[in-house]
């Protein structure tokens, strides 16, 4: 039976725990996780992701299987139009991606947009909603999973990654927050926490793919359907 999904995986170490788009148990299938040689956190988060090396991204795209292929890193949203245009299969580049549909439902503000490094997050990511650049909120660098992701360090305490995303979450959300978006996709193993601690509605990585390709993501992993 093919592959339903085939994620292509920046080059890194640390771990990456259920509910990260990189890890098998995410899924209710197999998946063809396909890494990609000199493709790390620093040479793809950029602020000037027109100059990023895709060769790596694009010779991972033409090794997919999978009837879906996405990547783990949301930085390479801006790459969206060119990478799909190398397949005939769906491809979702990032989670910002939504932001063409969640555009009809939310106006500029109104979207947190959750991200791994708030400095390199651009309008040049968003694309034609640039706008959208107003609700951009970064991890402190002194978060634990932030160093380990950086620092591609090979332990990660979970419990000490979920406590700190949600303490942090309860902050940066305002009341003019209405949705919040996932751009990094090694948050969506704490997005019960967060969703808790905010009542908003989420958008991540994995419910990109479940739209696109539903049945794929283990429910366990997907936002409580009582959230409005």
């Amino acid at each position: 039976m093919a592959l339903r999904v085939s994620v292509l995986q920046l080059d890194t170490d640390f771990p990456r725990v259920a509910g990260d788009v990189g890890c098998a148990e995410t899924y209710r299938d197999a998946v063809e996780i396909i890494r990609m040689p000199s493709a790390t956190v620093g040479q793809v988060v950029s602020n000037r992701p027109d100059l990023i090396d895709i060769a790596p991204i694009e010779d991972a795209l033409r090794r997919a299987t999978g009837d879906l292929i996405v990547t783990s890193c949301g930085f390479l949203s801006y790459w969206q139009t060119h990478l799909a245009g190398l397949t005939d299969k769906p491809f979702i580049s990032s989670a910002l991606t939504a932001l063409d549909h969640l555009s009809m439902s939310y106006v500029a503000g109104e979207i947190l947009i959750l991200t791994y490094d708030e400095a390199s997050l651009t309008p040049l990511h968003l694309g034609a909603h640039a706008d959208y650049a107003t609700g951009i909120t970064g991890l402190p660098d002194d978060m634990h999973l932030k160093q380990v992701i950086r620092e591609n360090q090979t332990t990660l305490d979970v419990e000490r990654a979920g406590r700190e995303l949600a303490a942090f979450i309860a902050t940066a959300k305002k009341p003019c927050h209405k949705h919040l978006l996932l751009e990094c996709t090694n948050l969506p193993p704490y997005k019960a926490q967060m969703q808790a601690v905010t009542g908003l509605p989420i958008t991540d990585i994995l419910t990109c793919i479940e739209a696109t390709q539903p049945n794929s993501i283990d429910p366990a992993f997907l936002p409580k359907k009582d959230i409005p």
